[in-house]
């Protein structure tokens, strides 16, 4: 791996930010965007795209098994908001599937001591990061960017 992955677990309000040692074995979590326009989310996301120097970014893609084809659901607008994002960077984005991580998240938070009210969007990219980390030390899955 030549560079840190960057986790980001997108929402309607805030995007949690998680980032990989460069090893790519561990991740740990980063900030908390507040979500304001895409231009204003952007900019923050490069910044610290080049600020921790990250080579690819992994994106969590919630999944809901009860959608019908004709329902809009929360993964069309991260997959609408990837279409907006893609564009604006030259570094590898792959999206990752991130069901229960609110949950592994909310474990976490309390195992952390983090006030009851506190955002965990953070611990959410940093549980979706690791999930992704562990799935590419373990083969199934590849690095951004590289052929599978």
């Amino acid at each position: 791996m030549t560079g840190r992955l960057l986790g980001i677990d997108h929402g309607l309000k805030r995007i949690g930010i998680a980032v990989s040692d460069v090893t790519g074995l561990v991740a740990r979590e980063l900030a908390i965007i507040q979500r304001t326009t895409n231009q204003a989310d952007f900019a923050r996301l490069h910044h610290i795209i080049q600020e921790q120097r990250v080579s690819g970014v992994v994106i969590g893609l919630p999944f809901n098994p009860e959608a019908g084809a004709d329902d809009y659901t929360q993964s069309d607008t991260v997959r609408r908001w990837v279409e907006r994002f893609r564009p604006t960077i030259a570094i590898p984005i792959t999206l990752w599937d991130e069901q229960l991580t609110s949950q592994d998240a909310r474990e976490l938070s309390i195992r952390l001591r983090r006030d009851k009210r506190a955002p965990i969007d953070d611990l959410a990219a940093r549980v979706m990061l690791q999930s992704y980390l562990d799935a590419v030390r373990e083969g199934l899955v590849t690095l951004p960017g590289t052929p599978s």
